[in-house]
């Protein structure tokens, strides 16, 4: 639960744009829900059925890695742009090189896009 809610609280800090929906799955992938409807959960489930797992040799195996300036860590990016994975300094050895960062960020949007479990769902619609 303490981890978790830490999660919530980095991905609150990090993700740009007040009003932009997200969800959560439980290994701590982040899903950004652009054009939200009336079932974000269902929405973000979606994506990450169709684009979390990875495919050896398909693009859902490549990935970015931004160094994030106003937050200690990593993103990682795929081939999804909304699909975002959220690596801590505390996971990876000091001066780890971003093809280690880039891979433990890979291998957990891997686990949420088999497993599907949502821990927290972020809408801020406003009204809706």
């Amino acid at each position: 639960m303490e981890m978790r809610d830490s999660l919530v609280e980095t991905w609150r800090a990090i993700i740009v744009g007040e009003h932009k929906s997200w969800v959560l799955f439980e290994s701590g992938t982040c899903v950004i829900v652009m054009n939200p409807e009336d079932d974000l959960a269902r929405q973000a489930t979606e994506l990450m059925r169709q684009h979390g797992p990875v495919h050896a040799g398909s693009p859902a195996g490549d990935f970015s890695v931004v160094t994030l300036s106003k937050h200690p860590g990593w993103v990682v990016t795929g081939d999804h742009p909304d699909i975002l994975n959220y690596v801590s300094p505390r996971e990876v050895e000091p001066g780890a090189p971003d093809v280690s960062i880039g891979l433990l960020g890979r291998s957990k949007r891997h686990q949420d896009g088999e497993g599907l479990k949502i821990v927290h769902v972020e809408d801020r619609r406003g009204g809706i």
